[in-house]
């Protein structure tokens, strides 16, 4: 199976998908949600793109490499975002899994 390929990667995004969609909900119930607005923001680009390449990855699509160069470059904005608020557990737990992926996706785009 094609997909078998990029299954490393494709773990990797859903992963991250899944941490930035947790991220952005606890954000939203902190005590001061308008400054986490933009921790929020990049948190759900952050998991729109891991899905969407982790989708592409596996119909072995033709623009996996470019999207996951893409995904990698989200995961290190998001995880930079998130490291300014590690004070707070779903933030720093945001920010390691993004570089995981960014880690992963970056090794992918580059094979």
């Amino acid at each position: 199976m094609p997909h078998q390929h990029y299954q490393e990667c494709i773990d990797a995004c859903n992963e991250c998908a899944t941490i930035c969609n947790h991220c952005a909900v606890s954000c939203l119930h902190e005590q001061d949600v308008q400054k986490m607005t933009r921790c929020i923001q990049l948190d759900m680009e952050c998991a729109a793109i891991c899905n969407a390449a982790a989708q592409v990855m596996s119909l072995d699509g033709e623009f996996s490499e470019q999207l996951c160069q893409l995904c990698a470059d989200i995961c290190i904005r998001c995880a930079e975002e998130c490291e300014k608020h590690a004070d707070m557990e779903h933030c720093r737990e945001c920010a390691e899994t993004c570089r995981k992926c960014a880690e992963v996706c970056s090794q992918m785009a580059h094979a």
